[in-house]
């Protein structure tokens, strides 16, 4: 939880160290992750006006992985843009200013995170619900039986004879 706080209040760099501490395989097996999270460290430095240290960022820790991997170099690409408008407002990827950027950036770290420990990235529960309203479908064909139909209350209901 300290590790999404810190990715969406937009301090990357302590995130980074989080996850780190949590299980330093994570960001080793998942470069797409780390990538998303060192560009969102640059979309830091852009928010804050840091031109000379983003661009600098960009050149010594970005550009080596956009060699490496094409999608890569087309969001820095992309990132880098904001530099050229002085009103990113009027900028065409100016999205990437957006809280909505942080809390992607942080739900892709909770998942990998989650995942790392082994567990779904997604609730189970509505998978099992749906499972269950499936599999009294293919019963209500074949047999009566006692049935769950408020599955908010999961109250058993006799079967009609």
């Amino acid at each position: 939880m300290a590790v999404k706080k810190a990715v969406q209040s937009g301090n990357v760099e302590d995130a980074i160290e989080k996850v780190n501490d949590l299980n330093p395989e994570i960001l080793d097996t998942n470069p797409q992750l780390f990538f998303h999270l060192q560009q969102q460290r640059l979309i830091e430095l852009i928010r804050n006006g840091k031109i000379e240290e983003a661009l600098e960022f960009a050149q010594e820790e970005l550009a080596p992985r956009g060699e490496e991997n094409q999608s890569f170099l087309e969001e820095l690409e992309r990132t880098v843009s904001l530099l050229a408008f002085e009103d990113v407002s009027n900028c065409p990827v100016g999205e990437l200013l957006d809280i909505s950027q942080r809390l992607k950036t942080a739900s892709e770290v909770n998942a990998a995170i989650l995942t790392s420990q082994s567990h779904e990235k997604d609730p189970k529960l509505p998978s099992l619900l749906k499972m269950l309203i499936w599999a009294q479908n293919q019963l209500d064909e074949k047999a009566a039986y006692p049935r769950i139909n408020d599955l908010s209350n999961a109250t058993l209901e006799d079967p009609t004879v």
